[in-house]
């Protein structure tokens, strides 16, 4: 999880703050002390923390803070608002090409993810009715070319090519000709990148930069290189002037300090991050939600998005009315399990929840649950139609049972759990309808109930 150890450092800090009735400066200055370290320790580069620090200690050692009634919550909003600050306070998007072709051209070192991130952004620019185009640029990395045409048939966006033995300039020119033809009105350009920054790879981003006139250069950085990553946004900046970054691989960055300091340090936009290997594990990136996820206040807004992106509205309805109905079966629980899993990994899921990473919640094994739904799944494929229509036949059958075991490779006790579980949750459903009822009827006689 990003930020992890900032996040449980930070928790712990305004915690001993909440415990307070009220704060003295001498309470204040220990705390920025602790949330100074706690910074440093994630990476953050040293003049953003020092700033920081600076912002957040004099707004917090005012006098309309120490006087509140509630000044541990005022500390808390103040820190809020200034890693909201520190991240670019709002979202920054795509400058579209209001009168033709939008040209966007991903630069970035050698293994940062560039070719990846093009489909990533490509299905992404999609899914707001863009019609994308991919141009294979990187002519010198063995098989790049044919990595973009892999990642683009996959998700199922065209690609444009003219082998490696033509310039990046040509092909860049070629593919702008092409999105014409096709109706095709944004066009993102893989370049080609090196193991360190040198003079032939930025002359050559230069000369593409010149003759296509890009609406956007996004900068490609892993966010696992820490402060590098933060060095390599400023050598891009200072030769091309970039739009914004994309930041990847920030699953894998329990620290996340190049998050919190490129914008402070290169004034250039994050506008998304990576979040994974699968190309749905791209997401817009929101400064006041990653500030609430940083303070374990977690992301409800962008849960609500991801599961309007992946769930079907209207299947999750028919889903809901059966439930509530008492019609559901187990061919109606697994489609819901299949829903579910649209959304990604627990784990992913439980960052956007409120509190989950505080302590409490850190030796929850989400694996083992996973786990679990993946049996109950097998479970279910390895009944018939029928047997998932109607469970109760299957409880009075141990041939059944038997079959269904083998047929999963799970035992008689896990088919029985399946069953029980199930039932369970059947009569879950109809006490929330009772209670339904009987709410309803009390409404009736408004307010006031009659007795």
């Amino acid at each position: 999880m990003a930020f992890e150890g900032l996040t449980s450092k930070l928790q712990d800090t305004l915690k001993k703050l909440r415990g307070k009735g009220k704060l003295s400066e001498k309470d204040i200055k220990d705390a920025m002390r602790e949330v100074k370290l706690a910074l440093l320790e994630a990476d953050v580069n040293y003049k953003v923390v020092k700033d920081f620090i600076k912002k957040v200690s004099e707004k917090s050692l005012g006098e309309e803070v120490l006087k509140s009634l509630t000044p541990a919550q005022q500390v808390i909003k103040i820190v809020n608002d200034e890693l909201k600050d520190l991240m670019g306070n709002t979202q920054s998007d795509i400058k579209y090409n209001s009168s033709g072709i939008t040209i966007i051209m991903l630069v970035g070192l050698q293994g940062a993810g560039k070719t990846t991130m093009c489909g990533k952004l490509a299905l992404q620019l999609r899914k707001s009715n863009k019609r994308p185009l991919l141009a294979a640029c990187d002519i010198y990395r063995p098989a790049a070319i044919k990595q973009l045409q892999v990642v683009g048939k996959q998700i199922d966006i065209p690609v444009f090519s003219m082998g490696d033995k033509v310039t990046p300039v040509d092909i860049s020119k070629g593919a702008l000709e092409y999105a014409k033809n096709n109706n095709l009105n944004v066009v993102i350009i893989d370049t080609a990148g090196r193991l360190h920054i040198d003079e032939d790879l930025m002359n050559e981003l230069k000369d593409v930069k010149q003759n296509v006139n890009p609406d956007e250069i996004l900068l490609v950085v892993d966010s696992m290189t820490g402060q590098d990553a933060v060095n390599v946004a400023g050598s891009f900046n200072e030769q091309l002037d970039i739009s914004g970054v994309i930041l990847t691989k920030l699953d894998g960055d329990t620290r996340g300090g190049a998050a919190l300091s490129i914008k402070a340090m290169t004034q250039k936009p994050i506008k998304f991050i990576g979040t994974g290997e699968k190309m749905n594990d791209f997401e817009v990136f929101h400064p006041d939600r990653m500030a609430s996820r940083i303070l374990g206040m977690g992301d409800v807004l962008s849960f609500i998005e991801k599961a309007k992106q992946s769930i079907d509205e209207e299947e999750a309805k028919k889903l809901g009315t059966r439930l509530m109905s008492q019609e559901f079966n187990l061919e109606d629980f697994l489609s819901s399990m299949h829903q579910m899993k649209k959304l990604g990994p627990l784990n992913k899921l439980m960052e956007m929840m409120p509190g989950a990473a505080s302590k409490e919640l850190k030796g929850v094994d989400l694996s083992s649950q996973e786990k679990e739904l993946a049996r109950m799944e097998a479970i279910i494929n390895s009944m018939t139609i029928k047997e998932r229509r109607n469970p109760s036949i299957i409880s009075a059958s141990m041939s059944r049972k038997k079959r269904i075991a083998k047929g999963s490779g799970t035992t008689v006790q896990n088919v029985n759990k399946v069953l029980k579980d199930f039932e369970n949750m059947k009569k879950m459903m109809k006490q929330m309808k009772g209670m339904k009822k009987s709410f309803n009827k009390k409404s009736l006689f408004g307010n006031k109930l009659p007795f």
